[in-house]
């Protein structure tokens, strides 16, 4: 997913006049991305995609130390997560705001608006859940593949050897 985001951005970056978007095309007061906004996405980028091959190296090799950076990013990303979980639970009218501002061409924009918002805010809460849940699975995998990398490279792991001759 980050190589494919990195190649968008690339791509906006050497021909930006194909992604440049008016106010009048978004619908509002909206900023379109700028060259430095760019940059800054395609950095992002690009870190993400090291991170993402440092844990797969440290994963095949066995280095636990490698798995780490991706670890705390999962942290971070849940963390995230967890606060846009809460912002809407506690502001739910700014999911009808939001709504307001998408452009008049976005698809199915009626139809949303239509929903009562008490119903919405739970369909999205649900939503959101079903993500952190995945999310949390994901960090326990990670978690656990490096304990067992840890473990595996631990040398303070007794062994008995046990054998069936009783005679002395």
């Amino acid at each position: 997913i980050n190589s494919v985001v990195l190649l968008i951005l690339l791509s906006a970056l050497t021909d930006p006049d194909q992604y440049h978007l008016t106010s009048a095309e978004l619908g509002g007061e909206f900023e379109f991305m700028d060259d430095a906004n760019m940059c800054i996405a395609t950095a992002i980028s690009l870190l993400m995609i090291l991170i993402c091959a440092m844990a797969t190296y440290g994963a095949y090799k066995q280095h636990a130390a490698w798995i780490i950076p991706f670890f705390c990013y999962q942290i971070f990303d849940f963390a995230l997560n967890t606060l846009v979980a809460i912002s809407v639970l506690v502001y739910p009218s700014t999911i009808q705001d939001y709504l307001r501002q998408l452009p008049t061409n976005f698809p199915y924009k009626e139809e949303i608006m239509s929903v009562n918002p008490t119903c919405l805010v739970v369909i999205i809460l649900l939503f959101i859940s079903i993500i952190l849940a995945f999310k949390g699975y994901l960090i326990s995998c990670v978690w656990n593949c490096y304990r067992y990398i840890n473990g595996r490279n631990n040398s303070d792991v007794l062994v008995y050897i046990t054998t069936n001759d009783t005679a002395v």
